[in-house]
C-alpha cells in the first residue's frame, strides 16, 4: 500500500523545479517492490510527550481502534524468545482485556492483565490502562507492573498519568501514516518511561503460528535508554499486535514474540481475570502507596464499552 505522496514519484517531472521536488519527496519515501511502502526520516517537529486535553474522552472505554482493538474478554498469548545477558530463554505473554474501568485524571480507562512468563515461570505481572479519544488515537494513561525473581516481588515502577510529572501517551494513532514524526508512547521520567513510536511499514504481509496476515501495520519503538535499538511491533487490522521483534544494537529489546491464541473469554474466565486484576491491585496500594495509592479503586462496569 503506498501513499498518495509516494505514487506521485512515478509521474515523469518536467522542468527543474519539479525535478527539485521529486528529489526531495524520494528522500522521505522508498517504494520497494509490489508497492510497499516504507516510511524514511521525517524533518517535522517531535513532541517529547503529547498534549493531553481530557475533553476529548467521550465514550473513553469503546476502544475500536481497528490495530489496537480491546473489546472486553480479548485475550491474547504471544510466545517467542527473549536474549538475555546472551542467553536465549523461553517467553510466554498473556494479556487479558478486563471488564474493570479506572478513572485517570477525569477519564474512564480500560484495565489490562498481563503475566508475562520467562522459562515457564511468572516473571511480571501488569495492570495497564488505555482508552480512546473522539478522533480515535488510543492512550496509554499509565502501569502498574510487578516484577519477580525466584517467586518474589523485587519491584514495582508504577507510573500514572498526572503523577510524579508523568504524562499520557498515544499508543495507537486513529490514521496511521508514513513520514509522519514519531509520537510520545508516555512519559514518566520518575521510572525512565520515554518510549516512542513511529509509522516504519506499511501493507506488509506476515504468518504467525495461528495464521498469516495481510496489509499488516509495523510500529517501530524506541527509548532515550536505548536509542540505537528498535522493537518492531506488528499489527493486524481488527486483532492487535500478531509479532514483535526487534533491530539495532541494544541488548534490552532483542524479544521475539508470535501470536500463538486468540480467544473470547466467557463469563466464568472473565470473572477469574478480573479477580486476579483486583488482587494485582490490592498489591498496588500495598506497594506503590506514593503513585498507585493516589488513584481511586478500579471499577467493574459490565457495560463499559458503551458508555
Amino acid at each position: 500500500m503506498m501513499t498518495a505522496k509516494c505514487s506521485r514519484l512515478r509521474h515523469r517531472a518536467f522542468g527543474i523545479a519539479t525535478i527539485f521536488v521529486s528529489i526531495l519527496l524520494a528522500a522521505s519515501c522508498l517504494v520497494l517492490p509490489g508497492g510497499v511502502a516504507v516510511a524514511q526520516k521525517s524533518d517535522a517537529p517531535e513532541k517529547e510527550f503529547e498534549d493531553f486535553d481530557r475533553t476529548q474522552f467521550e465514550r473513553s472505554t469503546a476502544i475500536d481502534n481497528p490495530w489496537f482493538p480491546l473489546k472486553v474478554g480479548m485475550r491474547w498469548v504471544h510466545r517467542g524468545s527473549t536474549t538475555e545477558r546472551g542467553k536465549r530463554v523461553a517467553h510466554r505473554l498473556v494479556t487479558v482485556v478486563t471488564d474493570l474501568t479506572k478513572v485517570i485524571d477525569g477519564v474512564r480507562t480500560v484495565v489490562l492483565w498481563v503475566e508475562d512468563y520467562k522459562e515457564g515461570k511468572l516473571d511480571e505481572a501488569e495492570l495497564a490502562f488505555f482508552a480512546q479519544d473522539k478522533d480515535g488515537n488510543v492512550w496509554g494513561f499509565g502501569e502498574y507492573p510487578e516484577e519477580y525473581f525466584n517467586g518474589r516481588m523485587i519491584r514495582a515502577p508504577a507510573w500514572i498519568h498526572g503523577l510524579n510529572d508523568s504524562r499520557a501517551g498515544i499508543m495507537m494513532p486513529a490514521a496511521p501514516r508514513l513520514d509522519t514524526p514519531s509520537y510520545s508512547q508516555g512519559w514518566a521520567p520518575s521510572v525512565q518511561w520515554t518510549d516512542r513510536g513511529k509509522v516504519d511499514q506499511m501493507g506488509q504481509k506476515t504468518c504467525v503460528p495461528l495464521r498469516c496476515y495481510d496489509d499488516v501495520l509495523i510500529v517501530a519503538e524506541t527509548s532515550k535508554a536505548e536509542p540505537n535499538a528498535e522493537q518492531l511491533k506488528y499489527y493486524a487490522r481488527g486483532i492487535g499486535k500478531v509479532r514483535v521483534g526487534w533491530r539495532g544494537e541494544g541488548e534490552k529489546l532483542q524479544e521475539v514474540l508470535e501470536l500463538t491464541e486468540l480467544s473470547q473469554l466467557g463469563p466464568e474466565a472473565l470473572a477469574g481475570a478480573r479477580a486476579a486484576a483486583l488482587k494485582l491491585e490490592k498489591s498496588a496500594y500495598s506497594v506503590s502507596k506514593d503513585v498507585y495509592g493516589a488513584t481511586t479503586p478500579s471499577e467493574h462496569l459490565p457495560s463499559a464499552q458503551t458508555r
